[in-house]
């Protein structure tokens, strides 16, 4: 009943004509980012977060803008799937094993409408999940002292793996990148300097969303201009929509089982939209057996995928709302964001900024309606856009970082910070190292440093105290699972999901 009033109250927040029209927004661009290939919602949320500074925008109209992008952004990567057989985002990909075929036989039409409402089943399965479980987790997360909450930090690390890495090497490394930067500025602990080099601007520490804009939004122009500038690509026909309610309610069971499997996929950390979205085509794929024609174009194989990862990115906002530890490369840029914010994402959060949890939950609800309702009646738009070419997207997405981050603190100091983090991003992205490992060390390094210094303290230097609970111990279990098993389990999946798209090879 507690829960229901704190929706209720979430509804009051998102409702307001503002947050309205910013979840519109979102969504729109959102859909229209995720469409774009390459893109992705990482990179779409974190080129509207200065947009959020700029345009002076509260708390919670900021995060309820970013969640529609990130919501948008998961819809809009099966646009590219389905048309030009390219994910617009990798958790896209299976979606073209079947969505091509179609759009091959004639049934563009029919394949967007039906990803769309797989998307917003799986999506709404994703946040009644989320409901449901995030006041339970905050509660229990509420019994954590500095040495359990230490330990929930390097099952976050051990995770990365799953999240952003396929060598387990390159990810530490991003890792340890994003806890050097981390130190940087004067230690709360002792008032020592550590790494300013003499430079004011770093006393207070690298700003991370100059990281995240530099890292994200700059280095994906970089690759643009170098890969994929000039003239758009050849759409297949898209007909009249022509999808019977009989074809809809055949794939509905499709759908549920889909993002019942994306939520548990998404609120593990590490496993993310792209597990979830495999994962429910393949079991869907089993389930139904020699009663589905997978590979050849059977709805059932588009509304599978999509509803997973859908799913998937609703429950990777569990731990991040509940615990601060980010489910997904995405959930990493939101956490930044509320951190600048200066809003601590964990248990308190629930109690401490119960307005803009439930109205960022509320309003993905709404969000999900938006989505759906712009999805269909506007395929034709979204459609036309994917041959614009890159070329003059580039400048307008140039332009809102840079405004962005110079109305955040009108410092040419940031925004040369910001070029260099996005040549950094570039030539970290050609040695194959991932950028959300450097980004989530960045993030946590200070809070894990606090409490390994708390833990100490109070144990008198006694390093034992950090395995002393049963709770602690058995996140460091957890935490060394999670190190281990995407590197032997890993393989194997990235094998079969290979495998699969064999059968519709992807385009480059």
């Amino acid at each position: 009943m507690e829960t229901l009033q704190l929706l209720m109250s979430g509804f009051a927040v998102a409702l307001t004509f503002e947050n309205l029209m910013f979840a519109l927004f979102g969504a729109f661009i959102g859909t229209i980012i995720g469409a774009l290939p390459g893109l992705g919602p990482a990179n779409g949320v974190a080129i509207l977060i200065p947009l959020a500074f700029t345009l002076g925008l509260s708390p919670e109209t900021s995060m309820i803008l970013l969640t529609a992008v990130y919501a948008g952004a998961m819809y809009g990567g099966r646009i590219s799937s389905i048309l030009l057989n390219i994910p617009g985002d990798e958790p896209a990909m299976m979606t073209c094993l079947d969505g091509y075929p179609m759009a091959k036989k004639g049934r563009a039409a029919e394949a967007l409408a039906m990803s769309a409402i797989a998307s917003f089943v799986g999506s709404l399965i994703g946040t009644i999940g989320l409901i449901m479980l995030a006041p339970v987790l905050a509660r229990f997360a509420l019994t954590f002292g500095p040495a359990e909450y230490f330990a929930l930090f390097m099952l976050a690390f051990a995770t990365l793996g799953g999240i952003a890495g396929k060598n387990p090497v390159k990810t530490i490394i991003a890792a340890a990148i994003g806890l050097m930067i981390s130190s940087v500025g004067i230690d709360i602990a002792t008032g020592t300097q550590r790494y300013t080099f003499g430079v004011l601007e770093l006393f207070e520490g690298i700003d991370f969303i100059l990281a995240i804009v530099g890292l994200f939004a700059i280095s994906e122009l970089l690759f643009f201009m170098e890969e994929k500038a000039g003239a758009g690509r050849e759409l297949i026909k898209v007909n009249k929509l022509s999808l019977r309610p009989k074809e809809i309610m055949a794939a509905m069971p499709t759908m549920f089982r889909g993002g019942i499997l994306g939520f548990i996929a998404g609120v593990l950390p590490g496993a993310g939209a792209s597990l979830g979205s495999f994962v429910s085509y393949t079991l869907e794929k089993q389930y139904l057996g020699k009663k589905g024609n997978f590979g050849e174009g059977d709805p059932r194989g588009v509304a599978a995928p999509e509803a997973g990862n859908n799913g998937a990115a609703s429950g990777a906002l569990v731990p991040m709302l509940t615990l601060g530890v980010p489910g997904s490369g995405t959930t990493a840029v939101l956490l930044a964001m509320l951190i600048s914010l200066n809003i601590t994402p964990g248990p308190l959060m629930f109690t401490q900024n119960a307005d803009i949890v439930w109205g960022v939950i509320a309003a993905l609800l709404i969000g999900n309606v938006i989505l759906l309702l712009l999805n269909i009646p506007l395929i034709g738009f979204f459609v036309k856009l994917l041959s614009v070419p890159p070329m003059y997207l580039l400048p307008i997405v140039t332009m809102v970082a840079f405004v962005g981050i110079y109305s955040i603190s009108h410092s040419t100091f940031d925004l040369y910070f910001m070029v260099a983090f996005g040549i950094a991003g570039y030539f970290l992205r050609k040695l194959a190292i991932p950028l959300v490992p450097v980004i989530l060390g960045m993030l946590l390094g200070p809070e894990m440093e606090k409490n390994l210094s708390h833990a100490l303290v109070l144990s008198d230097g006694e390093w034992s105290t950090l395995f002393a609970t049963p709770l602690a111990l058995g996140l460091w279990i957890v935490a060394a699972l999670g190190l281990i098993l995407p590197y032997v389990v890993g393989p194997l999946l990235r094998r079969r999901m290979q495998n699969a798209a064999n059968k519709t090879p992807i385009t480059d």
